[in-house]
């Protein structure tokens, strides 16, 4: 199989995931400033959301597009980790519920964590099919990004029973180092 089917359904399960998100929105009860203001944590964590499975995506259709195979265990880590990314509009309709509290920031970083190893189960995989001139494994490098993120978001996990803006702060702090561009498959390409 070509890497361009992977890359469509990815493409179409995370517009569908975004798609839920926003379905999950409320407009403020009145319209007054304090009626908004109730509603900001929400409209927060929706924004971080967006952004983590933009993040996530661009990474991916870079990945892809270095790949030339796609196997049954490239197939199967892509499905793993739309599993975790469709995930999260269910944690922001957690937290909606119960608001920033323990439970569901501690539940948004295990999904994080969860997509973050599919993630690099993906890239061993694409790089596994593609044999050793892979063009994906010499763009991966070393993948410090990935280890910081993973490391940060088990901390955040745990931070999130003394603080759960601790761990908001940290799943920003994170969003915030990728949103800087990684050039890494663009160079490849």
């Amino acid at each position: 199989m070509k890497p361009d089917r992977l890359n469509a359904l990815t493409d179409g399960v995370i517009a569908i995931a975004i798609t839920i998100m926003v379905l999950e929105l409320k407009f403020p009860a009145e319209p007054s400033w304090s009626a908004v203001k109730a509603i900001l944590p929400l409209l927060a964590a929706y924004l971080l959301s967006f952004v983590n499975i933009g993040i996530f995506w661009a990474n991916h259709h870079h990945m892809l597009s270095s790949a030339r195979h796609v196997t049954g265990a490239s197939l199967w880590a892509n499905l793993t980790l739309l599993f975790w990314l469709s995930l999260i509009p269910l944690v922001i309709r957690w937290i909606d519920e119960v608001g920033i509290t323990s439970w569901p920031v501690a539940t948004y970083g295990l999904v994080l964590i969860g997509a973050a190893i599919s993630y690099l189960l993906l890239e061993r995989a694409l790089i596994r099919a593609d044999g050793e001139e892979s063009e994906v494994q010499k763009a991966v490098g070393a993948r410090f990004k990935e280890w910081i993120s993973l490391s940060a978001y088990a901390a955040a996990v745990a931070a999130a029973f003394v603080s759960p803006y601790i761990s908001v702060a940290i799943y920003v702090s994170i969003s915030i180092m990728w949103l800087v561009p990684d050039r890494r498959f663009e160079r490849q390409l």
